[in-house]
């Protein structure tokens, strides 16, 4: 159970994007300088870690919800409301700056996938949010892998990995359904394709 409940943590979905972004520099290195790598970085961490916890906190506090979990579709809805904002507004800054389009197209892809996981919420399906993340991460990989001449098999691979683990540990914790945890991933995987698609 604690080790399910760590991996659930320190693979949460507010942790999610700074990696990714952080990853992505480890392969894309020699188009940005040492600056716009750590403000890419730090931009990402502020909005999508610093901001989103600290409206929990907030939420916490105000008995918005009851747990940081937010383990109900009715506690759900204001956080991922908030989220998908935050995304939008990151994706939309990045995007309109022609060295930081890749970033852009992934934060869309995070607020749409969010945005199809609040609509879901009327059919009560409470989506993992942690596969969503994931597998936006995997889409945004396997689209970016396709695109350039810089392969990315080692993240796949690895990323791969983790959706299965953090899907079993979802699945031990009784947090979501098989039904919940597959569509997360699915969702986030097609979700990068469909912004490029539409960008």
């Amino acid at each position: 159970m604690k080790f399910h409940k760590f991996i659930s943590i320190i693979l949460h979905p507010i942790v999610i994007p700074t990696i990714g972004v952080f990853i992505y520099f480890l392969f894309v290195r020699k188009m940005f300088s040492s600056q716009q790598r750590l403000a890419i970085i730090g931009l990402t961490f502020v909005t999508t870690y610093i901001i989103p916890l600290l409206i929990l906190i907030l939420f916490k506090k105000l008995k918005v919800i009851t747990s940081y979990h937010a383990e109900s579709i009715k506690e759900r809805k204001i956080p991922i409301t908030i989220m998908i904002i935050l995304f939008y507004l990151l994706g939309n800054t990045l995007f309109s700056i022609p060295n930081f389009r890749d970033f852009g197209l992934l934060f869309y892809a995070t607020s749409l996938g969010l945005t199809i996981i609040y609509i879901l919420f009327f059919f009560r399906l409470k989506v993992s949010i942690h596969l969503l993340s994931l597998g936006v991460s995997l889409g945004f990989f396997l689209m970016i892998d396709s695109l350039y001449s810089i392969s990315f098999l080692p993240v796949i691979v690895i990323l791969i990995l983790l959706s299965g683990i953090v899907a079993s540990a979802r699945l031990h914790l009784k947090a979501h359904t098989n039904k919940e945890v597959y569509l997360g991933f699915f969702l986030g995987l097609i979700s990068p394709i469909i912004i490029y698609f539409f960008l």
